[in-house]
């Protein structure tokens, strides 16, 4: 049984100030000494740095759709064993989920797969009474939601304040806290959300501190932790990698890092060092070589269309990667990982591992995939099947080598990525927890 005193923040929309709350309620619990552990619903790999900033531990995702419904709990658990208390980050709005999946990989499912009550933050600017119509329309919607209160943001004065609490009195549901129209706290976006953590360290903590003194000053931290506390004991028991029998030598298997390379979930690092890995994590913007005694290489996501003259110049890195995937090393790359394979990023050159060519584009690719392994590869089997996610503004041509990765089925149906050698490369982000073999498999073919 787990008994984390736990809280969901939601909101009805996007854009209504979930992740200032929520990094904020963080960073306010954690100045007060509790050990706190932060979640994010959903595939959001920016987020949880805020969140780690905010609690000084990983931030961990939550997703119904990659991992499936059942490891929700025990991925929560695993996260927050030994904490005072764990907040999760919402998506989205509380009931929006994989599209046409209905409730899957919503706000509203996952609150219900941890059993937690949920504080719903409504932008309150441009209504009074009307407040009490949106709360008790999404308090009523799912009776297995539970909803403990909400917190009002953007308020602009104590006269709008009070005709907001007044129309709220008659729902039933307490308001946890006011936060008052203010400049906005400096977190910049870009073309796929806000910069990452990795990116403006020191601005990213000012930030955070911001948040925490915003949500502190305008929110009742007792009683928020009052009801994180009324949340139950929730059943069974927390995941945990599979460990493997340590041989004498562990493969080095290195893990991209650094500014350019910020996508990465807690777990896969965990996989492969229960798998018998030493995980050694480089950063291709500084280190012209890769780590010693490298057995293998994984690349995952992040921003190298932005650090594409950067990562073109490191020429003896780019050089070491090509020397390794040429040798048949395992090399395993998501989406940025894939742009950094290829011959040329925005005409600048890359590794050239792979004969493709990727660009900058005004189109934007997001959403989840059913993909099935179309070969063998050094991550899965051929007829393996997994879900995954796309997230990115640029396009690779070809798409497919003459070996593809990934066979998707949704929404449309198409081929994806290369498998080259030792190389598996593709767009496709993908959560190894749901699949621990995955990484079994890619340390195994480490070792030779």
């Amino acid at each position: 049984m787990v008994s984390v005193p736990r809280l969901v923040v939601a909101a009805p929309a996007s854009g209504s100030g979930k992740t200032t709350v929520a990094t904020g309620l963080m960073a306010a619990f954690a100045g007060r000494g509790l050990a706190v552990s932060p979640h994010k619903v959903g595939p959001d790999y920016i987020d949880p740095g805020y969140h780690a900033l905010a609690t000084g531990r990983p931030g961990r995702n939550l997703d119904a759709y990659m991992c499936g419904p059942d490891l929700v709990a025990p991925l929560f658990a695993h996260g927050a064993s030994g904490c005072d208390l764990a907040v999760v980050e919402g998506v989205m709005g509380l009931y929006d989920g994989a599209s046409g999946q209905g409730e899957l990989a919503s706000t509203a499912q996952v609150s219900k797969l941890l059993r937690a009550p949920v504080v719903l933050v409504v932008d309150a600017s441009s209504q009074s009474r009307s407040v009490a119509a949106l709360v008790h329309g999404f308090a009523s919607w799912d009776p297995e939601v539970r909803i403990g209160g909400v917190i009002l943001n953007k308020v602009a004065s104590d006269r709008h304040e009070a005709l907001l609490r007044e129309a709220l009195d008659e729902s039933g549901l307490p308001v946890l806290g006011v936060l008052r129209r203010a400049p906005q706290v400096a977190t910049p976006s870009r073309h796929l959300g806000l910069v990452p953590v990795a990116e403006r360290q020191t601005d990213a903590l000012d930030a955070v501190r911001a948040m925490g003194d915003r949500v502190r000053e305008g929110c009742d931290l007792d009683a928020l932790m009052a009801l994180a506390r009324s949340a139950p004991e929730l059943p069974g028991e927390a995941w945990e990698p599979e460990r493997h029998p340590r041989p004498e030598t562990r493969p080095v298997v290195a893990v991209a890092g650094g500014a350019a390379f910020t996508f990465a979930y807690a777990e896969h690092a965990e996989l492969l060092t229960a798998a018998g890995a030493e995980v050694v994590v480089f950063d291709p913007l500084h280190d012209e070589k890769l780590p010693a005694g490298t057995a293998g290489l994984v690349i995952g996501g992040g921003f190298p269309e932005v650090y594409a003259p950067e990562l073109s110049a490191n020429e003896p890195l780019r050089g070491a990667v090509t020397a390794l995937a040429v040798s048949g090393a395992p090399v395993a790359a998501e989406c940025a990982g894939l742009l950094y394979l290829a011959r040329e990023l925005d005409g600048r050159p890359m590794c050239g591992v792979l004969d493709a060519s990727a660009r900058m584009s005004e189109r934007l690719t997001l959403g989840y995939r059913q993909a099935v392994a179309v070969s063998d590869s050094v991550l899965a089997g051929a007829g393996t099947r997994l879900r995954g996610h796309e997230f990115h503004r640029t396009v690779l041509e070809p798409g497919a080598g003459p070996t593809p990765a990934w066979g998707l089925h949704q929404p449309e149906r198409r081929v994806e990525g290369f498998v080259q050698g030792g190389v598996h490369a593709s767009y496709l982000h993908t959560h190894w927890a749901a699949a621990p073999g995955v990484a079994r498999r890619f340390v195994e073919r480490c070792r030779g």
